[in-house]
């Protein structure tokens, strides 16, 4: 077995994702040299002592067939499915779980993000633009939230067409409960991705960190509703941040669920568009 993967899934699973400094440790020195160096005690003890007792708790094979038990695959960047757009970012994941069909990572994605209380506004929007883009052959990538990204999956699945959810659990973990059968629709037509071991529930940072993947896999992101301060401005800004294109939709002056929109749009961080045609035409696409 290949020993760059059996050093990665064991970095992947002591290592919260998101790492800058483990990011440039492994990219610098390569998976195989930072796991042995953790283990010899090259790293500071101390510092490292959670990541260094969970790296000695579990091998390589019991992790991949935690992941293969939960009918995912294991993926890096070593990999032929692996999404180079990943591989733009500063603190690249040092792998994934993929669920579902892993090629559709590679083709061409809308990030539709948003508020989890949408109006019927905003969920309508959201559905329109994914069936839209799903029409010229394009994946909508969200993040399986209730809410904006719920509408997107559910746009995309409608229009009979890929759709990518990037989750900050395990890919056997459903989370929210409620998008249970939504999850197992999304691993039947695109793919469920996480940068957890199955069955790792979620925290509140975990949210942001997966925000960059969306960003990052996606060749243009849209932000449908947003507050004033959200996790959907976050994936914006990433996005922004790789030089990825933005677009907002607007919405009535007074609604607080459009505020993050108007701010992007103001500051003249992303696109205002009002259909998917607006959309096709700044992506010229």
């Amino acid at each position: 077995m290949n020993e760059e993967i059996n050093s990665r899934i064991r970095l992947f699973d002591a290592i919260e994702g998101g790492s800058p400094f483990w990011s440039r440790e492994i990219a610098e020195f390569g998976a195989f040299q930072v796991l042995n160096s953790l283990c010899d005690g090259i790293y500071d003890g101390e510092k490292f002592n959670r990541i260094i007792t969970r790296l000695l708790s579990k091998g390589a094979d019991e992790l991949l067939h935690q992941v293969h038990t939960a009918q995912a695959i294991f993926i890096t960047p070593e990999d032929a499915l692996w999404p180079d757009p990943l591989n733009s970012l500063s603190n690249p994941p040092i792998g994934l779980v993929v669920k579902g069909d892993a090629t559709c990572l590679s083709k061409p994605q809308l990030g539709i993000v948003g508020t989890r209380n949408p109006t019927n506004y905003g969920l309508r929007n959201a559905a329109e633009f994914a069936s839209g883009f799903v029409d010229r052959g394009w994946v909508i990538t969200s993040g399986g939230a209730y809410g904006i990204d719920s509408a997107a999956h559910r746009g995309a699945l409608f229009a009979e067409g890929e759709t990518i959810a990037v989750i900050a659990t395990g890919i056997d973990v459903n989370y929210p409960v409620g998008n249970q059968r939504l999850f197992h629709e999304i691993s039947e037509s695109g793919a469920l991705v996480s940068e957890v071991m199955p069955g790792v529930t979620a925290i509140p940072s975990r949210f942001l960190t997966r925000n960059r993947l969306i960003a990052a896999l996606s060749n243009a992101t849209l932000v449908v509703e947003a507050a004033f301060r959200s996790g959907s401005l976050r994936t914006a800004r990433d996005a922004a941040e790789l030089l990825r294109p933005v677009m907002a939709i607007p919405g009535p002056i007074n609604s607080p669920t459009s505020e993050g929109c108007h701010r992007l749009i103001g500051e003249r961080a992303a696109e205002i568009v009002t259909s998917v045609n607006d959309a096709v035409e700044f992506l010229s696409i």
